[in-house]
């Protein structure tokens, strides 16, 4: 099974900031539901409550969310307590690949594992409090590479980049 990371972030490594996007950019949330549709993607709880209640769980997808609390519901998602969990989980339903979809503490743990990221590299430092881990991009192989200019609809100019670990 392939392990992909999906994440927009700044040049400072920035994915948020009080719980939410500290940007709209209309076409990579485009990107993250086309790429992720059909997919098991795997959130931790944090993640989960930020998104909009319309977007819970997120659709056509089945939503694992990763949480220490004993007691958490997130009705229409499989809950689970730790990431290996949630891997076996998405592993024994015979799946090709899963995707881990934040926030900063489930992309951390789950980074050593990964096979291929799916970054939006967008051109600006932003400000925020939650980070993506470092990569050491010796270890992985950029396969593509889509360049998306600042627009009307977008402050930031980005590149969607997908990586392969060597």
């Amino acid at each position: 099974m392939i392990i992909s990371l999906i994440a927009a972030l700044s040049e400072n490594r920035t994915i948020g900031k009080n719980n939410d996007l500290p940007w709209r950019l209309p076409d990579d949330m485009k990107y993250f539901m086309e790429t992720t549709k059909g997919h098991y993607v795997i959130m931790g709880r944090k993640n989960y409550q930020s998104l909009p209640e319309k977007f819970r769980p997120l659709p056509n997808r089945t939503n694992i969310v990763i949480t220490r609390s004993a007691d958490f519901a997130a009705p229409g998602c499989h809950v689970v307590h730790n990431l290996n969990d949630a891997l076996e989980f998405a592993r024994k339903a015979n799946q090709q690949e899963v995707f881990v979809i934040g926030g900063a503490e489930i992309y951390r743990l789950s980074l050593p594992f990964a096979n291929r990221l799916y970054l939006t590299e967008i051109k600006a430092a932003v400000e925020g409090d939650a980070f993506f881990p470092e990569v050491n991009i010796q270890q992985w192989k950029e396969v593509s590479r889509k360049h998306h200019a600042a627009d009307g609809r977008h402050l930031f100019a980005f590149d969607f980049v997908v990586y392969e670990r060597l």
